[in-house]
């Protein structure tokens, strides 16, 4: 056991708080098990008629009758909790206010914690090939290969392939699988450093010296590594990651989507000879346990994965990169709402280990804090290699002659066909999933919109379904109106990445077209797999989602079309100029990547417009300068500080009442010169059932926010099936 305080001991008998994984309001008091136990050890306890899991907090309040407080079951054969992830877990909730249980639900996501070792049978892959090739032995060894020849357990195996076990037992006794014993939960591969890494530019090698020094130096530190797309930021960072491992830490790389993960994996296996450990919602269960567990013993040195691996239990955490910092998706909108990328630099702060925020793009916070000296910034200003920057261009839409039920115009039709011609690929871009955001009756113009939310529902033709993009409710499409009844008489309005494919095969009759959105693909192998065939040259017109404007590289892509290069400026949003600059740039950087120069064109009915002007220009600091400007004036993140209450209830005129309430007795956040809007409808009132009201708060910059909305809450009591979340700042006002 890594503790060196007795006073972190507590001998058998002795009252000990344990925090458990239930939704109550405190910890509770324990006797320590037989033999005692350590300060932050994984105990089972007794709660009711059920056993739980928990963690020894520290002592015991004693605020409780010593005669019916009931003892420690048994203590978990893992490593305890260390002293810096207790902090950052209380220091998480108080900032986000979370009730301190769900924070270590999060820290505990992995099944079978207090199983004892054991052994199991395993699969893999064998050096035989079978005498007959099957699609379903087929579809085994293809997940075998995928996986990087990790090994599975039969049932696992089976569910990945979508076989039955016999077809795994056949393929054992072909010798095209081996079948082996083995202890539950292994080590991982240690990774070497000191392979030797890719020739890095004068930039990049810089970079990297920098970060390897902050790493020697110890202490905490956050790094904002700004380059351009292309630049390669991944192999810097990569060689702070060699830093780290050679100095006995560990590492964690935070990646913002799992279809990300196959390129990088392999990336990673090329400097340093073994695949990582990985973590994130694809991997089994049998890997998630097993990664716990290593992480915790420090048998995982290099950990890749989604914003939940902030919470695992590392041994000795030296280095956290953020990729794509900017991205929204390390925002956590449901349960506990956090930010992993601000979380990352808590945790590293109370830890004492350096953090790199990698973006092409930064965010604004992130801008600001380099801008203001609390994070050092590494600059990358210009493309890895013969590959340059691509040449940006507006395609003005109200010059353009288009048919009403078309939106590729003349101009891109055009470029996009002499690349095509030429053997290259293009990307159209379009940031709406499905065929049509909206279903009109022309009989009598209602549009479809979901039983259970207010959302409008999308039709997905390719699966011959009309969805909700809120709540995921899906329905056949109908052939008449669910309001009149007219037969016949819908009309899809408006585009979605399916309808742009519908119109791209008729425009570009002969060319290979691969369309790439999340909800087309039944898991992310499929779709890993299916992008890594485009970037081999497997489709000449790509069209696509925001899901291909992160980290791929194509480097036969040579073009990029943006199809509504207006639509995320629209709205209320605070960040909407931001994220349309970002998204636009992020897009547009994935031309050209190799060495064919590469082009984007914008379609656009506001080539005026400021932000536009600002993408095409290049000026980034520029725009970054006007927008921080903007910001402060209005007193809004990041100088200023927001916060949102979401109240939601099946009786919408009960949680207006409550939010009325809350406005009119907001005395302490007055107190801290914060001003309160609302109540008000949500924009998407209704969800799954349930009506949804917003406040929202704005406060100045040093203000006590979180004390004061917890002292505004205090004397709520929810009645019935009322809810009340809160968001500390917010990324997105749905």
């Amino acid at each position: 056991m890594d503790q060196s305080h007795s006073a972190d001991f507590f001998d058998e008998g002795c009252l000990i708080g344990v925090l458990t994984t239930q939704p109550l309001d405190r910890v509770l008091d324990y006797k320590a098990p037989q033999g005692g136990c350590w300060r932050g050890a994984f105990v089972e306890v007794p709660l009711g008629p059920r056993k739980v899991l928990g963690v020894v907090w520290g002592a015991g309040s004693g605020d409780f009758d010593s005669a019916r407080v009931r003892s420690v079951i048994r203590v978990l054969d893992v490593a305890p909790m260390r002293a810096e992830l207790q902090s950052f877990l209380s220091r998480a909730a108080s900032y986000t206010l979370t009730p301190l249980p769900a924070m270590l639900r999060l820290a505990t996501r992995a099944p079978g914690l207090g199983d004892p070792p054991s052994m199991r049978k395993i699969y893999r892959l064998g050096d035989k090939t079978p005498e007959r090739m099957t699609d379903a032995r087929s579809r085994v060894l293809d997940v075998l290969r995928d996986y990087g020849g990790l090994a599975f357990t039969l049932r696992e195996l089976a569910e990945q392939a979508g076989v039955t076990s016999s077809v795994i037992k056949g393929l054992v006794k072909q010798g095209a699988l081996i079948e082996q014993d083995s202890p539950r939960d292994l080590p991982y591969p240690r990774l070497d450093p000191d392979l030797p890494g890719k020739t890095l530019s004068d930039d990049q090698a810089r970079a990297a010296d920098a970060l390897r020094d902050a790493l020697r130096q110890g202490g905490y530190g956050t790094t904002l590594l700004k380059g351009v797309t292309g630049s390669g930021k991944t192999e810097v960072y990569l060689e702070a990651v060699a830093e780290a491992l050679r100095l006995g830490q560990q590492a964690l790389v935070l990646l913002p989507e799992i279809a990300l993960t196959a390129e990088f994996l392999t990336r990673v296996e090329a400097r340093f000879g073994v695949r990582p450990a990985e973590w994130h919602s694809g991997v089994t269960m049998t890997e998630r346990r097993r990664i716990w567990k290593m992480v915790g013993q420090g048998d995982a040195q290099l950990v890749v994965g989604a914003r939940s691996a902030l919470f695992l239990p590392f041994r000795s955490l030296g280095l956290i990169i953020v990729d794509e910092e900017h991205d929204g998706s390390y925002k956590q909108e449901d349960g506990v709402l956090y930010n992993a990328r601000d979380m990352a630099v808590l945790r590293a702060a109370i830890t004492g280990a350096q953090v790199v925020l990698a973006s092409a793009t930064p965010s604004l916070e992130s801008w600001a804090n380099a801008d203001a000296g609390k994070y050092r910034r590494l600059d990358l200003t210009s493309r890895f290699g013969a590959s340059v920057l691509p040449q940006m261009r507006a395609v003005d839409m109200r010059r353009e002659k288009l048919d009403s039920n078309r939106w590729i115009s003349p101009a891109l039709v055009e470029a996009a066909a002499g690349r095509i011609a030429a053997g290259e690929q293009v990307l159209l871009f379009l940031n709406r999933r499905g065929y049509a955001p909206v279903t009109l009756c022309r009989a009598c113009g209602q549009q479809i919109g979901c039983a259970h939310c207010d959302a409008r529902m999308v039709e997905h033709r390719f699966l011959k379904r009309l969805m909700c993009h809120q709540c995921g409710e899906t329905t056949p499409i109908p052939t008449e109106c669910p309001h009149c009844g007219a037969e016949d008489r819908l009309a899809p309005v408006g585009p979605g990445v399916e309808r742009l494919a519908e119109e791209a095969a008729e425009r570009f009759p002969d060319a290979r077209i691969a369309t790439l959105s999340s909800d087309l693909f039944a898991s992310a192998r499929a779709l890993k797999a299916r992008i890594e065939e485009i970037a081999a040259g497997d489709a000449d017109l790509v069209i696509g989602t925001q899901l291909v404007a992160k980290g791929h590289n194509f480097p036969n892509l040579t073009l990029v079309g943006v199809i509504d290069a207006d639509l995320g400026l629209q709205g209320s949003d605070l960040r909407a100029a931001e994220r349309t600059f970002q998204l636009m740039r992020q897009v547009a950087g994935r031309a050209g990547r190799a060495e064919k120069p590469g082009l984007a064109l914008l379609q656009t009915h506001q080539p005026d417009h400021p932000v536009i002007r600002a993408i095409l220009s290049g000026d980034e600091d520029g725009f970054w300068q006007a927008e921080a400007a903007a910001r402060e004036a209005a007193s809004v993140p990041p100088y200023g500080r927001m916060a949102g209450l979401i109240l939601s209830g099946s009786d919408v005129a009960q949680v207006f009442d409550l939010g009325t309430v809350l406005a009119r007795n907001a005395g302490p956040l007055l107190q801290i010169g914060a001003q309160i809007f609302g109540p008000a409808p949500a924009p998407i009132a209704r969800v799954r059932g349930r009506h949804r009201v917003r406040l929202l708060i704005r406060a100045p910059k040093a203000a006590p926010l979180q004390d004061a909305i917890s002292r505004w809450l205090a004397p709520v009591k929810l009645k019935g099936d009322l809810r009340l979340a809160v968001d500390i700042d917010p990324q997105s006002f749905l």
